[in-house]
């Protein structure tokens, strides 16, 4: 029986977080030492989008957890328990991860990653007025700016298509201004619609 086949029987066809039936897909959580659909969870697009930190924390989502964290697969335990310590601010979530278990060699696989230990607003891209930016986006220059390294000035209001996200680090954005790709600090950006 393919891999597929299997995850798909063991979730019951179902995001084994939130139950929900959209946009199912299989995510992998790091291990050297499971199989890897002992290291596979089947997930919805929202639920992957948000442990991939692809977008913003919803809360209210994934109270969910109050049910799943109770699954008998360990790797959906895992990740129960990383998205709980994400938002441990939250005193429901606080208490769901005092009433959750893991065994030491669960819990050790739950903090390798130390994705737990991070901020979800630490890991996003945000313009001017803290909206979300992603790869594609249009951005306006909220100021005029000297493009270091060349005679360009991107004038206050200049629109820049399709920008790029600059990985490990969340203040820069990519983008073309007068055929030419520089960088652009995003305090001085408002996402476009």
């Amino acid at each position: 029986m393919s891999f597929e086949i299997e995850l798909k029987e063991r979730s019951g066809n179902v995001c084994e977080l939130c139950q929900s039936t959209n946009n199912l897909t299989h995510y992998t959580v790091f291990s050297d030492r499971r199989s890897q659909l002992d290291s596979s969870i089947y997930v919805c697009e929202k639920c992957l989008n948000q442990i991939e930190k692809k977008e913003e924390l919803d809360v209210k989502h994934w109270s969910c957890l109050s049910s799943s964290m109770w699954s008998e697969v360990p790797v959906v335990q895992v990740m129960a328990w990383r998205m709980l310590n994400r938002m441990k601010n939250e005193t429901w979530a606080a208490d769901l991860i005092d009433q959750l278990y893991l065994d030491d060699d669960n819990l050790e696989w739950a903090k390798a990653s130390d994705d737990h230990l991070e901020s979800d607003s630490e890991d996003m891209h945000r313009d001017c007025n803290g909206v979300l930016l992603n790869t594609g986006d249009t951005i306006t220059l909220i100021k005029s700016l000297d493009v270091k390294g060349s005679q360009i000035n991107a004038k206050i209001g200049t629109v820049v298509k399709n920008i790029r996200i600059v990985a490990n680090n969340t203040e820069q954005i990519e983008g073309k201004i007068e055929g030419q790709q520089i960088v652009i600090l995003t305090k001085f950006v408002r996402k476009s619609n």
